[in-house]
């Protein structure tokens, strides 16, 4: 080869680079939806939705509990659920925000609805819940087998340490120890719900309660106690 080819530009590779785990990492940690405060602190309030996040989580369920506990009428329960959660999509549209939450809802409240409305149980409204729960606890659990627990994912996005906690023993035990906490925040409400469910109508305030109670709060608890012990030790 003569200095006149070394001399040629090179020609860029035109094929694609496939991402790194620290890309899939801090690409699944910005999906995640979780936030943190300036000085390190998790913003649970935010990670949660904020007040419209909570009304958009709570609202369409409860109105569906109270409306069908009353008027012991499902098919006028399940319309003022939609209704609820298509206002939310509205509102944000109107206002210019993202709607992914919303929809999101209005979608879940749908299939929730034409469950129930197909089966004329009502308390089949909640069944999707046991699926969604059961699918995200395996999920958490099989990434502690596979050594990438998912809270360290999404907590190593937010404290800057990508990926590099794998790496120490003590940071990958607790972020496995965080990723149980949440999967267990999923098992008990399988552990609590379903058992209410199989009583029929007669469970079905305590159910739909519950559901309300074990939702969005419990889940913040869990992320909030999960941050805690997932902490860089000082000095290490």
């Amino acid at each position: 080869m003569s200095a006149a080819d070394d001399d040629r530009p090179q020609t860029p590779d035109p094929r694609p680079q496939a991402p790194s785990a620290a890309d899939l990492a801090a690409a699944y940690a910005a999906q995640a939806g979780l936030h943190r405060h300036d000085d390190g602190r998790i913003d649970v309030l935010r990670s949660a939705g904020g007040v419209r996040g909570l009304a958009e989580s709570i609202l369409p369920g409860l109105v569906f509990l109270v409306a069908f506990t009353v008027a012991r009428d499902l098919v006028l329960s399940a319309v003022l659920a939609l209704a609820v959660a298509a206002v939310f999509v509205v509102v944000r549209l109107v206002g210019r925000t993202r709607p992914t939450q919303a929809f999101a809802g209005v979608v879940g409240i749908a299939v929730s609805a034409a469950l129930a409305l197909f089966t004329g149980r009502a308390e089949d409204f909640y069944v999707t819940g046991f699926f969604t729960n059961a699918g995200y606890a395996a999920a958490l659990v099989l990434s502690i087998a596979l050594r990438w627990p998912l809270m360290g994912v999404v907590f190593g996005f937010l404290r800057n340490e990508g990926v590099r906690w794998r790496d120490n023993p003590v940071r990958a035990r607790q972020y496995r120890l965080a990723t149980w906490i949440m999967a267990a925040v999923l098992a008990l409400r399988l552990v609590v719900q379903v058992p209410l469910y199989f009583m029929g109508d007669a469970g079905l305030v305590a159910l739909g309660t519950t559901r309300l109670l074990m939702g969005v709060p419990l889940y913040a608890l869990g992320v909030w106690v999960a941050w805690l012990v997932s902490r860089p030790i000082p000095g290490r």
